[in-house]
């Protein structure tokens, strides 16, 4: 498949009726008009909403503080996001390169994360086992990547056993394992870079929605993901750390999911090995976002005004889907759920914590965003909206005796406003 224009592309949401439609003029290539802006079609269930409202798609497509990508899988939410990112008209830049995975390649997806982050900026679109769908197809000719210095002239990074495409200059980052791959990515970014990572960063390669955090990291910062298996550190993982001896190394997960037994392989090779992480996939991943004490490493969010991404545990390439908006926008972390339908305690806890609050004029406030990615099959309208209430910047008053009372419905807080510790 070559690249080209007249690019229909459609990300439907199979059962929910919500559905982006993203058009350019077509016809053949001589007479192609340029793209015109994303125009964006939603449309609701009639039994879900009445009539009259139907068409509008709210909340389900966004509510005021929150958006969805309502990819039926990650491959229709890669190629959303990375016109969401990159919207490739009206005189803005398209990115140089993107990224091509595997559809059953979510390791290969999580470590790709970090050839987002600048300067090489690619965003990360998905392949099938041997072909490439239309909506891949389409998102690659409307982000029509040119290639520059900063890719080595590539416009396609092929990642793995990808399928190739046509008519472009692509570079094959190949591997026989998860952990080869991953450090042949390390490897390219460093020749593109031209420098050392600023940190490493170890997830599992069996457990993935404890890894799935990494992504959202490596495309904020450029650090490479590199594997470890639960008893063991790869030969090319260690290989990849004795490349960059000296650079700090964070390990991402519990011992239930990486051993001290393949971090004392690890510490062979490496200096300085940290851990972080909790016990299941939704503390884990907050213990990363939190990131406390880890000397300039990582999210360190704890406090409001910023962005999050949420993404369900059972979709891990959806965490590759994403990247790029944890590398731009509103720059968050990935924040992870295991429940359609409820925002689990932890999650609902962490997000109070940060929640933004204000004494007297709203508009000086900081505020919350969070990008929600699937349809409803993977989170529901209901979940959203509570992710909504949650994000959304609070009245405080101020009592006697120096009590402040928090947003309605919450306890009261001692001396502090919401969201500040």
């Amino acid at each position: 498949m070559a690249l080209g224009t007249g690019a229909v592309l459609g990300i439907a949401a199979i059962g929910t009726g919500i559905y982006f439609l993203i058009e350019s003029l077509g016809g053949d290539e001589e007479e192609a008009a340029p793209a015109p802006a994303p125009r964006i079609i939603v449309k609701q269930r009639p039994e879900q909403q009445p009539e009259a409202t139907q068409d509008l798609g709210f909340p389900a497509f966004a509510t005021k503080n929150t958006t969805r990508v309502a990819g039926v899988d990650p491959i229709a939410d890669a190629a959303g996001v990375a016109l969401a990112v990159f919207p490739s008209t009206g005189g803005v830049n398209e990115p140089a390169a993107v990224t091509l995975v595997r559809s059953d390649d979510w390791q290969g997806g999580l470590a790709a994360a970090s050839l987002v982050a600048p300067p090489i900026g690619a965003p990360i679109l998905i392949a099938g086992p041997n072909t490439i769908p239309d909506l891949t197809q389409d998102a690659l000719r409307v982000l029509a990547p040119e290639g520059t210095a900063e890719t080595g002239g590539r416009q396609v990074f092929r990642i793995g056993a990808a399928p190739a495409v046509g008519g472009v200059r692509s570079e094959d980052v190949k591997g026989s394992n998860p952990a080869e791959i991953a450090a042949a990515i390390d490897r390219l970014r460093q020749e593109l870079t031209g420098k050392q990572p600023d940190h490493v960063l170890l997830a599992s390669s069996d457990e993935p929605e404890f890894a799935m955090p990494a992504a959202a990291w490596a495309a904020r910062s450029g650090d490479p993901v590199l594997f470890l298996r639960k008893e063991a550190a790869p030969k090319p993982t260690l290989e990849a750390l004795k490349r960059h001896r000296g650079v700090p190394v964070y390990v991402l997960g519990p011992p239930s999911v990486i051993s001290e037994k393949a971090l004392a392989g690890v510490e062979k090779a490496a200096s300085g090995v940290k851990r972080i992480g909790a016990e299941d996939p939704v503390q884990n991943a907050i213990a990363f976002a939190r990131c406390l004490s880890c000397g300039g490493f990582g999210w360190d969010i704890n406090d409001p005004g910023h962005g999050f991404v949420i993404a369900t545990g059972s979709r891990p390439l959806d965490a590759a889907a994403a990247a790029p908006l944890s590398g731009s926008g509103s720059w968050g972390p990935l924040l992870l759920t295991d429940d359609r339908d409820e925002v689990p305690a932890p999650l609902r806890g962490y997000l109070l914590d940060l929640k933004p609050g204000y004494l007297d004029d709203p508009t000086r406030a900081v505020y919350n965003h969070v990008w929600v990615i699937g349809d409803e099959g993977a989170i529901s309208v209901g979940f959203q909206a509570q992710v909504d209430d949650l994000a959304e910047a609070a009245p405080v008053s101020t009592r006697s005796g120096g009590r402040t009372a928090g947003p309605p419905g919450t306890p009261e807080n001692e001396g502090s406003v919401p969201g500040k510790r």
